[in-house]
């Protein structure tokens, strides 16, 4: 850096080691978010009405929520969202989904 032009440009990255010393993997970021959102929603009555409208849900409980979750996703349980990239993408298409259902009902 001493011996470099006054108008040189760096850039320089900073990024949170594992304990191995290794970068962390942003995807394990991405899987636990995955899992939060599969727990928030199995447990929200909107989602549960959404999921009734549109004939996937027939009682509104947490548990056959959980178990229409499951199957839509092709899981046997949240944490397979961690690393399952095609059931994150699902959750997420199914979240659009909804997000969408709550806004054009709240018009």
């Amino acid at each position: 850096l001493v011996r470099d032009f006054v108008g040189a440009r760096y850039m320089v990255v900073m990024a949170r080691l594992a304990d191995n010393e290794e970068p962390l993997n942003r995807q394990e970021f991405v899987g636990n978010q995955m899992v939060k959102l599969a727990g928030m929603l199995c447990r929200d009555p909107q989602f549960w009405d959404y999921l009734h409208e549109e004939g996937s849900l027939f009682q509104k409980y947490e548990k056959e929520c959980v178990e229409w979750m499951q199957n839509y996703l092709v899981i046997n349980s949240r944490s397979e969202l961690k690393t399952n990239v095609e059931s994150q993408n699902a959750l997420k298409h199914i979240y659009a989904e909804y997000q969408e259902w709550k806004t054009t009902r709240n018009t």
